[in-house]
Formats: structure tokens, sequence, C-alpha cells
């Protein structure tokens, strides 16, 4: 491959900053969670790239899997059969328990979020009917998608009303919205309000509620009540449940699938996946559809598909993927490494005045909320504002080799699965020392 002539950053426009802004490192390569950099550094990667990266990098499996099925067949429509692509359907409908149900094969997480919408209106009858999301929340970066994501960075591009989504106030257990002095009364008072919110679209009707049942960048993650209170709301409301899967799927939460903490009561009606499905190998996204929503929509026209959906390449990487999560264990590793992480984040709380909050665990996902003051709660910067402090830790922490993600006060961690035991103990120890600093 040609060497380019100009840097990077004169020749390409860059997602999520300003391009002013952008100098990072170029790299060249990867093995489990380190990144391979082009000066002949190694940098520990403990975000698993935006939580995609489950797989580590350049998992071998997924290599091979990949370079055999470019061998043999690198694209069809998906007005044509692919044997990939029916091998990853059948996979994640066993894996999910969705045994009678389909799966619809999108490019990414965003587009696999306005496809659920799709279904969930069509199945519904109600072409136009609303959609209740929650605020701090994170859907996709397409029109669509930010009206249904709550995010503050995108609010004032997009009407979310005149797409007909409503957002709910968060199950925000640290800071709740509703005042309550539990996380069981914040779960539950969050759930009661998202059915307040359903009867107030009654006339128009509420065709889904799409919410994420753990991992997401927003940094909150609801209490244990809130989903199964959520799931029984959207029931008794008869609106469809959408669980966005796109972060907290494929082991991140210590599950296949985050709902399936909760067994068969959790059961979202559609599932929208993307990031660990391939381990981020190659871009793929998917629906997951129930039984009774597929048996709605089989005689029905779907007016909606992109070119490379259910792309064979992706597909075969995909195959892999979940084949490579089962024989390697790393569902039940996620679960055991998180709760060792988990753990130990614990620990530095109690060392560390300005970790004012600890949330996740389940696996390997965890949020340090940091604040000012932990009797107050203040927070060090106003949302999503990031604090300067904590910019000069992660530059610190990329001086020693490892790379954390962070958004406004909080620091993100969600290794792959694959990392060392070894690895993920010294990025807690320099995490911890780093820490030290702040108080």
């Amino acid at each position: 491959m040609a060497t380019p002539t100009r840097p990077e950053r004169d020749t390409v426009m860059h997602s999520w900053c300003k391009q002013s802004d952008w100098n990072a490192p170029t790299v060249v390569g990867g093995s489990g969670a380190w990144l391979h950099i082009e000066d002949g550094r190694r940098i520990l990667d403990m975000s698993s790239l935006a939580e995609s990266n489950h797989l580590g990098h350049q998992h071998p499996r997924l290599v091979a899997a990949i370079r055999e099925q470019a061998e043999k067949l690198c694209f069809v429509t998906a007005a044509w059969g692919a044997a990939p692509r029916a091998r990853l359907a059948e996979l994640l409908l066993e894996r999910s328990g969705f045994h009678d149900g389909r799966v619809f094969f999108s490019l990414g997480g965003a587009d696999a979020n306005e496809n659920a919408i799709k279904f969930a209106r069509q199945a519904s009858a109600k072409p136009r009917g609303w959609v209740i999301t929650r605020d701090r929340s994170y859907h996709g970066a397409s029109y669509a998608a930010m009206a249904l994501s709550g995010d503050s960075r995108t609010r004032t591009q997009v009407d979310p009303q005149a797409m007909r989504v409503d957002h709910a106030l968060p199950p925000y257990s640290y800071r709740c919205p509703f005042g309550t002095s539990t996380a069981e009364e914040c779960a539950q008072a969050a759930a009661a309000h998202v059915g307040e919110l359903i009867d107030a679209h009654a006339d128009e009707g509420v065709a889904a509620v799409l919410m994420e049942p753990n991992a997401g960048t927003n940094g909150i993650v609801a209490p244990p009540a809130y989903w199964p209170a959520l799931r029984r709301v959207t029931r008794e409301k008869d609106a469809f449940l959408i669980a966005d899967e796109v972060m907290s799927g494929f082991g991140r939460c210590g599950e296949w699938f985050a709902w399936q903490r909760y067994g068969e009561e959790g059961r979202p009606d559609l599932m929208t996946l993307a990031k660990g499905l391939t381990g981020a190998h190659l871009p793929l996204g998917a629906v997951v559809v129930s039984g009774g929503i597929s048996r709605i929509l089989e005689p029905q026209m779907l007016f909606t598909g992109l070119t490379y959906c259910g792309h064979p390449l992706s597909c075969a990487a995909g195959v892999a993927a979940l084949e490579t999560y089962a024989d390697e264990q790393l569902i039940e590793r996620s679960r055991r490494l998180g709760a060792s992480m988990f753990a130990e984040l614990q620990r530095m709380q109690q060392r560390h005045a300005v970790i004012g909050d600890v949330r996740g665990g389940e696996g390997l996902f965890a949020v340090i909320e940091l604040v000012s003051d932990r009797d107050t709660r203040a927070a060090l910067s106003p949302w999503p504002d990031m604090h300067s402090s904590v910019k000069a830790l992660l530059a610190d922490a990329m001086a020693h080799g490892v790379s954390f993600a962070a958004r406004g006060n909080l620091i993100l961690l969600a290794p792959p699965l694959v990392i060392g035991e070894t690895e993920l103990a010294d990025a807690l120890s320099l995490l911890d020392r780093l820490l030290a600093r702040l108080n």
C-alpha cells in the first residue's frame, strides 16, 4: 500500500471532534488489547475503541474467516442468498432465544435503531406512532437517530417532536431526577414516568419504547429494578419494547445480551446490535425481531434497506465472532473479570474523594463519576463539559501507554474481553495513581 504524502489531519474529516483539534497517532496494527503505533509504541486499549473491539485487535480467528470468505464471495445484495448471512441469523436467534423470530441486517447501530422503529411502527399499524426514548441516551448520529437520542451534543440539530419522539427522564439514581432517596425508588419512578408519557400520547398512539439496557457512553447504568419495571409498563400499555444492545451486547455486561440478566420477564420485542457483533473487525448491525412481530410483517412489504445490508464478508466475521465468544468462554470471563475490576474501583472510591460514584460491574464495563465535593455531589464541571483535570489524566495515561475513555466527568472502562489479567491490573493501578493527583 502506498504511503500517504500528506498527514491525515489535512485530508480527512474526523467524527465527534473539532477538526483543528484532531492530531492522533497512526495505528498500524494491533494484538489482543494492544494498539501498535506507527512510531513503535504500544498502547493498551481500555475502551475497546468505543466499546466495540470486544475480541481485541486482529483476532486470528476473525482475520482467517474474513480472508476465507473473501476468496469465496465478497458481495451479493440481500436480493440473493448468502450462506454466512443465513448462519449468522441462525446463531443470533439461538443465542438470544428469539427462536421463531427473524434478523434484519444493517450497516451499524444507527440504522439498526432506525429500522427497529420502522418495524415497530409497521407491526403496530401506527405508521406515525410516537416513540419514547430517554434523556441522556445515545442511539446514533443520523438525523433520525439523533432525534431518538437524548444527547446534549446534537440537541440543536434536530427536532425530536417533529419526528414523534419524546424523551423520558433517566433512571439516574446517583442524581435522581425524581428526587428519590434509593436506587429502587428511582427505578420505579423512572419506569412509571415512561408509562405516563405513553398515556400522554394515547390519542395518536405510542409504537415503541427504545432504551439501552445497560452500557452506554451516557454513563448512566440503570438500577437493577428498572428494566423489569419498564418491561411491565410497556406490556401493560401495549407498546413494543426495543433494547438497544449496540454497546451492551456480546458479553460487555456479563451476558450475551444485557436484558438476559432479567430472564424471560425482561425479554424485549426487538433488539438492536452492532459493534461486538463482529468485534468491530468489519461494520455490521442487526435488528433481532420477535416471532410475534415477524409474523405480522411477513406478508407485508418492507420499504427499507441499504445496498450493503447483510454484506457476506461482515456476516462471515459475525459468525466467527459468535463462535469465538462461545469457544473461548468470553461471556463468562467478562463476568468474572468485570466483578474483579468493579471491586477494585470500589476500593479506589474509598481512597479518592474525587470519586463520587462507581457504576456497572456486571461485565467488563464500569463508570467512574468524578465530583468536586463528594458530600454535595457537586460535579467537576457542568455536563457534558470535561474538566481540565480529566483531560490531564487522559494525557498522562497515554504517556504511560494506556488509553482510557472519558466523557464529561465520567471515566468509562470497557477493555476488550480478551485483555490479560495482569494487563487489566496494571491499567487499574495506573488509574489509581493518576486519580490520587485529583484529590
